[in-house]
C-alpha cells in the first residue's frame, strides 16, 4: 500500500544545500519534495524565517518497505532518520499540483474525532509573493497559535516552492479553523484570505492535502508523541467530509 511520510530533519548546512539542490531518489520513491524549514510567523527578513539548516521533506513511497528501505541504505535517508517523521495515510485532496494529481480527491468518510496531517504545497507566482506575504503571515500565526495543532510550520525550496504542514487534534478542529468558525478576533483570518487568493491567485498550483497518521518516530527539537490520540466522535453527525 502506498503511503506518504514528513520528515523533519537538522543537518550540516553543506549536506543540507546538496539535498535541496539534488533531491534524492530511491526505489519505491514515486514522489519528494525536499525544502528548507521556515518559522511561521516570523518576520519576513529574519534568521528564522528560512533556516538553510532545518530540512523539511515530504515524500510518497510505494509501501512501507520502500521508505524503510530508503531510511536505513541511503546517505540521505540516514540523514533524515536522526531527525523526527510522520508516516500518513492518504485521505483527501483540494486543489491541484502536477505532481501529485494522481491522488484520487478523497479516499472515502472520515472520523472527524481522529487526529489528521494537513499539508499544502504551492508554486508561487512570483510578482503575487508581496500579496502572499501580506495575506499569508497572519494565518500563519493563526495556526501556528491555535490550541488544536499540535505542531505547525512552515517550509520553502527557493524560489517558488512553499510548504506547510500541521498535525491537529482533530479533522473537527481543523475544518473550524479553515472555515473560521472558531471564537475569537483571528477566526475569520484564513477564510478571508482564502477569498483574496479566489479572487486573485497567489499561486501557478497549489493542493490542500488530508492525511491520517499512522505512526510518529524520534523527536523533533526535544519534542516527541507530538501525534495526538483520536478523540471521541460528536453527536451532532458531523462527517468530517469538509476541508
Amino acid at each position: 500500500m502506498a503511503i506518504h511520510s514528513f520528515h523533519l530533519a537538522k543537518a550540516p548546512l553543506r549536506s543540507a544545500v546538496g539535498v535541496l539542490l539534488r533531491p534524492p531518489s530511491a526505489p519505491g520513491l514515486q514522489h519528494i519534495e525536499v525544502l528548507v524549514g521556515m518559522e511561521l510567523g516570523a518576520p519576513v527578513v529574519s534568521p528564522s524565517r528560512m533556516r538553510l539548516r532545518h530540512l523539511a521533506v515530504f515524500a510518497e513511497w510505494a509501501d512501507e518497505a520502500a521508505l524503510e528501505a530508503f531510511l536505513a541504505q541511503t546517505p540521505s535517508g540516514r540523514m533524515l532518520s536522526a531527525g523526527w517523521h510522520v508516516r500518513l495515510e492518504y485521505l483527501r485532496r483540494w486543489g491541484s499540483v502536477r505532481e501529485l494529481d494522481h491522488l484520487p480527491a478523497e479516499t472515502g468518510r472520515t472520523d472527524p474525532g481522529e487526529p489528521v496531517v494537513a499539508v499544502t504545497i504551492a508554486r508561487m507566482r512570483l510578482p503575487e509573493l508581496p500579496r502572499f506575504i501580506h495575506w499569508g503571515r497572519p494565518v500563519e500565526r493563526q495556526v501556528r497559535d491555535h490550541p488544536e495543532t499540535t505542531l505547525a510550520l512552515a517550509a520553502m525550496r527557493p524560489t517558488r516552492t512553499v510548504c506547510t504542514f500541521s498535525v491537529w487534534t482533530s479533522a473537527r478542529a481543523m475544518t473550524g479553523m479553515v472555515f473560521g468558525r472558531d471564537a475569537g478576533p483571528a477566526a475569520r483570518l484564513h477564510s478571508e484570505a482564502m477569498a483574496e487568493r479566489d479572487r486573485r491567485d497567489f499561486h501557478h498550483e497549489f493542493t490542500t492535502l488530508r492525511f491520517r497518521p499512522l505512526s510518529e518516530h524520534g523527536s523533533w527539537e526535544g519534542r516527541s508523541n507530538l501525534v495526538p490520540g483520536p478523540r471521541p466522535a460528536a453527536p451532532d453527525g458531523d462527517s468530517g467530509s469538509s476541508r
